[in-house]
């Protein structure tokens, strides 16, 4: 860390060290002199020749050269060299040739630069999603857990954060779970289905490559096809300019946003219910909530996941943009653009990530304020069932409603005057009209939660379960993240 220059702070405070690998120098160099060596390999099992039309053009000792040499990047020659040429391509060519001399002449013969940073970022985001994917299932695996152990708690539920009918702390639980399933199965999908650019030359027409083989098109088509499958892609775009289609920027940025989606619906939440005193995220034992105020409490991991998140969910824009003003077969405006967006585009979301884990894992449940807190508004939400129970044993269903009316408006005023306790039921017990009442049972949250109990052990058995038994995805994230 240099103090005296700016440093991404996705770098320095929220992304984690295996998607900074993923987006170093380091990986994305390496990965293009893995895209040459497959291209020289496939040429040469494809039979290139040289001029003589006998003599292979490839010879194992290059390819062997080059074998030897993926890793070991000289970056301050590379730089010296991309001050030279003002080409970041052609300097990383003329670095590795340095250290394959014999193989100079068929380092990334036939192609255009877009075949090493095109088919690179390809590779560096499919990677970046099966990661991604790890890291959302360690986020449902945790939800799934506390939702499972709360599944029979009541507690309020709200709709425009006003008090409506009950609802269990774990079903809540579930519809945070359910958003970042939702997201798993979208980058599964992306990340399986993520086509290769292959090799399609300058235009994409792959007219270099028809002459290497002497208009042999079949060979072309293998070459294409080889390659890709050499570096372990299945789908293939059949078209390209000299670039693939920026729309697969945009899908990928699209399935990024929608995480961050899940994630600021999840912090707010927390972030709501921390207000309430009901649920708290993880706070450490010395932490500090304000350098003020000492006594604060701050759900500080929920806002920055929900800061993180904004950002990310802003990031789509830009690719829709970038996608929309491709100029024909390609247009160089992109490139500074793409080198910013799809690198922080994944940190961010690998940042939202750990968060979102880090909380998940640690979710603190106050159940005693909640208790308190239903039972300060279960008697308006029991309304209905002593009206329907009074009509049932003959009273007048339209007395009985405007009696609840009145009583409740009552308490309600007194309630917002004084803050006192909530006695309607009381009131409503002493009433005549509602003598055959049997008020202790709707005393009983339990009568108001619905199904929620059960749609969480469902939702857990239908759609969890089989998630845990299909993936077998390493997780090894730190739920100890650092502030």
């Amino acid at each position: 860390m240099s103090e005296g220059v700016f440093e991404n702070p996705l770098a320095t405070r929220y992304a984690g060290r295996a998607m900074l690998e993923l987006w170093s120098p380091q990986r994305k160099y390496s990965t293009w002199r893995r895209l040459w060596l497959a291209l020289a390999e496939t040429e040469s099992e494809l039979g290139l020749v040289a001029d003589d039309g006998v003599t292979p053009r490839i010879r194992p000792e290059q390819l062997a050269e080059m074998r030897a040499h993926l890793d070991d990047i000289d970056f301050h020659r590379a730089a010296e060299h991309e001050r030279q040429l003002r080409h970041d391509v052609m300097a990383h060519i003329h670095t590795f040739a340095e250290k394959c001399p014999s193989a100079r002449d068929i380092i990334h013969l036939g192609a255009t630069s877009c075949y090493v940073t095109d088919n690179a970022d390809l590779i560096l985001m499919r990677q970046g999603l099966e990661m991604i994917r790890d890291q959302l299932f360690g986020v449902i695996d945790a939800l799934a857990r506390f939702a499972d152990r709360w599944k029979d708690l009541p507690t309020l539920g709200f709709t425009h954060f006003q008090p409506a009918q009950l609802t269990t702390v774990g079903k809540r639980a579930c519809l945070w779970c359910l958003d970042f399933v939702l997201d798993l199965h979208e980058t599964a999908r992306r990340a399986e289905s993520l086509p290769f650019r292959g090799v399609k030359g300058t235009t994409g027409t792959q007219a270099s490559f028809l002459a290497l083989f002497r208009g042999d098109h079949e060979k072309v088509k293998q070459l294409d096809r080889l390659v890709a499958k050499k570096m372990g892609f299945g789908e293939l775009l059949p078209i390209t300019g000299q670039t693939y289609t920026r729309k697969i920027d945009s899908w990928i940025l699209d399935v990024l946003s929608g995480i961050g989606q899940s994630a600021h619906k999840f912090g707010t939440d927390v972030r709501l219910l921390s207000h309430r005193q009901e649920i708290d995220e993880p706070f450490e034992e010395e932490q500090v909530g304000s350098s003020a105020m000492a006594y604060k409490r701050n759900p500080m991991r929920s806002e920055r996941m929900c800061s993180l998140a904004r950002y990310l969910m802003s990031l789509p824009t830009n690719t829709a943009q970038t996608a929309a003003n491709q100029w024909l077969e390609r247009t160089l405006d992109d490139s500074a653009n793409r080198r910013l967006v799809i690198p922080q585009g994944f940190l961010t979301a690998d940042g939202v990530l750990r968060l979102a884990l880090n909380i998940s894992r640690g979710l603190v449940v106050n159940s005693e304020v909640i208790k308190k807190n239903v039972e300060q508004l279960l008697p308006f939400m029991a309304t209905e069932d002593i009206l329907m129970e009074a009509v049932s044993k003959g009273g007048d269903r339209q007395h009985l409603h405007e009696r609840i009316r009145v009583h409740s408006h009552e308490v309600t005023r007194e309630l917002k005057g004084s803050g006192g306790r909530n006695d309607l039921l009381d009131r409503l017990r002493a009433d005549p009209l509602f003598s055959r009442v049997d008020f202790d049972r709707v005393q009983r949250s339990e009568a108001y939660i619905g199904r929620a109990p059960e749609q969480v052990k469902e939702f857990l058995a239908d759609h969890i379960e089989p998630l845990r038994a299909k993936l077998h995805w390493s997780i090894d994230l730190r739920s100890d993240i650092h502030i």
